[in-house]
């Protein structure tokens, strides 16, 4: 089959590799109709993820049509067409029990700090990833959805991570009706995040970047006010000048490890890195959110280490929420808002390209050419 495969920091390659095959009873095996580059993939694809090693094949958002199932596999049959959750779950744990799915404990040898991410290296299990011809889909008795008929595969690929991660960081926020919202990166989670935040009951959204083109794209997707940070030499003092002097209600982290806005943060984070990724957004919304409020952190950062302002937390009286979104959790309800009409997570698609090209792909995602948003890769046998 046709894979992407990973040969080293900015490079990446399409190449033949074997169709993977059941190992084990609770597997199936799927034929991958779409899969996504997401901006999590730029960790790896910039070298900044431990333990990635060469010949991975990435991609934690894709959908497809199951090919073959295990021995043990009840609930899916070949010919279905399924949403697989970027997360890895058993189904059985401690923390599945609690659906924290993105926590699961038997699926990673490092799962005291991560469960289980197709394609995202050895620090999140090893597994192969959907950018390719077909993957293997360990507890296919647990993880995939069925795809409603009236949803296309379009919409599906997006359930996978970048809608449910956005849904999940607005959660998290705790987020009240009249609340004020900022809302950190109008990449594809960010965007999701501040059009989530409406049906939570916020009276007022904003998105923070410094890409015109995808602010302007945050205006009129998910209708809220934005601020380009470059244009500011105090993002904190702007939040509270924005709100009456008090800070926002609730901020969401929708950046992560490699974040602009403060050199000290980018040299140490970023450029050579003494901690895990530059934490500037992540200071930024404790900072700037008003006393007593929420921090929403989806941002991907790296073990163990980052310079967090921890005695802001406890003197302001912040809560403060973190996690990988647990997609199984929340597809029922995320599902529902696409069929009421109330989202249509496709509008974020700006670019669909041959799995061919996929090399292509993320240049031009990584250097956000061409006023790039969310790339979908489509596969041979899909295209036509």
């Amino acid at each position: 089959m046709l894979a992407m495969t990973y040969r080293g920091p900015y490079r990446v390659r399409l190449t033949d590799k074997p169709i993977p095959e059941i190992e084990h009873p609770r597997d199936a095996i799927v034929r991958v109709t779409r899969a996504c580059i997401c901006g999590s993939d730029l960790h790896l694809y910039h070298g900044l993820v431990p333990d990635t090693r060469i010949g991975s094949t990435f991609g934690h958002e894709f959908v497809g049509i199951v090919e073959e199932v295990g021995a043990e596999v009840q609930n899916l049959r070949p010919g279905d067409r399924v949403i697989v959750p970027f997360n890895i779950a058993c189904g059985e744990c401690y923390f599945c029990q609690k659906g924290l799915f993105g926590n699961c404990h038997n699926v990673n040898p490092e799962a005291t700090a991560s469960g289980g991410i197709y394609g995202y290296s050895h620090t999140t299990g090893g597994y192969d990833g959907g950018q390719a011809e077909y993957v293997r889909v360990p507890f296919a008795d647990v993880g995939p959805v069925k795809i409603p008929d009236d949803i296309d595969d379009d919409n599906a690929v997006l359930c996978t991570d970048a809608y449910p991660t956005g849904y999940q960081a607005a959660e998290m926020g705790n987020i009240k009706r009249g609340d004020t919202v900022f809302v950190f990166g109008a990449g594809p989670v960010g965007l999701f995040a501040a059009k989530c935040a409406w049906f939570f009951g916020a009276a007022r959204v904003v998105i923070v970047d410094r890409q015109d083109y995808r602010l302007e794209f945050a205006r009129k997707f998910a209708q809220c006010e934005t601020v380009n940070f470059d244009e500011h030499p105090d993002m904190v003092l702007l939040m509270k000048k924005m709100t009456d002097g008090l800070g926002p209600d609730v901020a969401i982290d929708a950046v992560g490890c490699e974040a602009f806005g403060n050199h000290l943060q980018r040299i140490t984070g970023v450029k050579i890195p003494l901690q895990a990724g530059a934490a500037t957004v992540t200071q930024w919304c404790v900072n700037g959110v008003r006393k007593g409020g929420n921090v929403s952190v989806v941002g991907v950062y790296g073990p163990t280490v980052n310079m967090i302002p921890l005695g802001n937390i406890v003197n302001k009286g912040l809560t403060l929420r973190a996690n990988q979104a647990s997609v199984k959790r929340n597809l029922p309800r995320l599902i529902e808002h696409i069929q009421a009409g109330r989202i249509n997570p496709k509008d974020i698609i700006t670019h669909r390209i041959p799995l061919e090209e996929v090399a292509e792909g993320y240049r031009i995602f990584a250097q956000r050419l061409d006023n790039c948003i969310k790339t979908v890769l489509i596969p041979p046998s899909a295209s036509h």
